[in-house]
C-alpha cells in the first residue's frame, strides 16, 4: 500500500485556546468527513486522543501571559 493516501494522516495536532471547543475531525484535515464529529474535552488534561481515528491533540497554552505575571 505504499504511496496510497491515508485519511487523517496527520496524527498529532497542536491546538490553541482559540480552537476550543475542540472537535475531531477538524475542517482542514484531509477527508474531514471520515468519521462522525466528536467533541474532545482537552481543557483539563491538555491532551486528548480521538476515539475514532486516533489523532492526538495537544493544547498549546499561551505562555506569554504566565511569563508576564512573574
Amino acid at each position: 500500500m505504499a504511496g496510497e493516501s491515508v485519511p487523517n494522516a496527520e496524527r498529532h495536532v497542536e491546538v490553541t485556546p482559540a480552537d476550543l471547543p475542540l472537535h475531531c475531525p477538524l475542517p482542514g484535515i484531509s477527508l474531514w468527513d471520515s468519521h462522525p464529529r466528536v467533541y474532545l474535552p482537552i481543557e483539563g488534561s491538555g491532551e486528548e486522543r480521538c476515539p475514532y481515528c486516533g489523532t492526538l491533540y495537544t493544547l498549546k497554552r499561551d505562555t506569554t501571559k504566565a511569563q508576564a505575571r512573574r
